[in-house]
């Protein structure tokens, strides 16, 4: 009989494709992952999820390493004689968001939400590290890499600092993100470009203010700002080679209080993004041109704060084929999904992909109900993708620290 998968629809997997251990400890997985998801904590603040994670890794035998980048951790694993290794990763944050989903195991922290899954992704790995802790069923070190602070605040990017690599080496590195919107359990590979680099730009125009019944005796900053926020605009229509993705966003614009007051100063904030370290390049240099020559027009200083944030997400063809195999030799071409897109939205396991070949992965959360996106009140994770997620870290596991692959 069907393995009851959850409210949500799920393609039939039949249980001979999921280990009869992980399904007999779904239920314990997904109250693992409902307790998890009741006490949500932002970035760097995630102590009682690091607790709860370290235990069960100790509990199930891994070697655990504690304040890696504040408040991640590493278990590690070591079956064999075998010199490979082998890293996965998940992230633990939430995000500072009021829960409106009504569920029984709703957040119970005012303005703190798992409104993106990172739930889901720990509770997966730790389903996945029971699992091959009492099989121990592959050659080599296995470690896994529990990460703080995806959302903004670049969590990879300080694990890295403090010598995540060095310490913990790893022939590759892969992770997961779970994708509403597209069929639950269906598995999304893409080398090459899968995400978007993310960088915040804060552009202060200064001007001189004055009385808004005399504008020829000041410098118009608001003027000038909305003229820099139109030709802002021409350099992805303009420069950025069609063929390329490019993404400039001005999402704020604060300035000025009262009708008759010319401001002396306005603040733009931008989102911009790009899918290759080039088209990056390009649109900082154009921005910061576009930017003070615009404002030199009407007789106004820009001041550009440029923000590096998150790179382009880059998986290794060589590493992304290879997982993509694993699945396909698992699910068959109806578990993938086809032709999977880049998308425009940024992941911090980029820094670990710029010093480790790996690849990032994506796993559909759903359509319907599960297809409400991520960074939204009413979002939830569907507890089906714990089984098919574990099933699956467990299988890429067991081949690339297999036997066959001994050197």
């Amino acid at each position: 009989m069907p393995h009851d998968t959850s409210e949500y629809a799920f393609p039939a997997v039949i249980e001979a494709d999921i280990p009869a251990d992980i399904l007999e400890h779904d239920a314990s997985m997904r109250a693992l992952r409902h307790q998890i998801h009741a006490h949500p904590e932002l970035a760097y603040e995630e102590f009682q999820t690091s607790n709860l994670v370290a235990d069960k890794l100790t509990e199930w035998g891994y070697t655990v390493s504690r304040g890696i980048g504040g408040t991640g951790l590493v278990g590690t694993l070591k079956v064999g004689d075998s010199p490979r290794t082998l890293g996965i990763r998940a992230d633990m944050d939430a995000l500072p968001i009021q829960e409106a989903t009504g569920k029984a195991y709703a957040s119970r922290h005012t303005g703190k939400m798992h409104a993106c899954g990172h739930d889901g992704h720990t509770a997966t790995l730790l389903a996945a590290a029971r699992h091959l802790a009492k099989t121990r069923d592959f050659d080599g070190t296995l470690h896994l890499i529990f990460q703080p602070a995806e959302e903004g605040l670049a969590g990879a990017k300080k694990m890295i600092e403090d010598g995540l690599f060095e310490r913990f080496p790893c022939d590759a590195v892969f992770a997961y993100h779970n994708m509403p919107g597209f069929p639950a359990g269906k598995i999304g590979f893409r080398a090459g470009p899968a995400m978007a680099s993310s960088d915040t730009v804060i552009i202060r125009v200064h001007g001189r203010g004055g009385h808004g019944s005399m504008p020829n005796a000041s410098v118009d900053a608001v003027l000038a700002a909305s003229y820099i926020v139109v030709a802002l605009q021409s350099i992805v229509s303009r420069n950025v080679d069609p063929r390329r993705m490019a993404v400039v966003t001005v999402g704020a614009i604060h300035g000025g209080d009262a009708p008759n007051v010319i401001p002396d100063s306005v603040e733009l904030r931008l989102s911009v993004r790009a899918h290759t370290p080039q088209v990056r390049e390009q649109l900082r240099e154009r921005i910061v041109e576009l930017v003070n020559a615009q404002a030199a027009v009407f007789g106004a200083r820009a001041e550009i704060d440029y923000r590096w944030r998150y790179p382009a997400l880059i998986n290794d063809a060589e590493m992304t084929e290879f997982a993509r195999q694993v699945a396909l030799d698992w699910l068959g071409p109806q578990g993938l999904m086809e032709d999977f897109e880049p998308l425009t939205g940024s992941e911090d396991f980029s820094f670990m992909l710029e010093k480790c070949a790996g690849s990032y992965l994506i796993i559909g959360n759903g359509e319907g109900e599960g297809g409400c996106m991520v960074h939204n009140p009413h979002y939830d994770f569907n507890d089906a993708l714990l089984p098919i997620g574990a099933t699956y870290w467990t299988r890429l596991v067991e081949r690339f620290l297999s036997l066959e692959n001994k050197a």
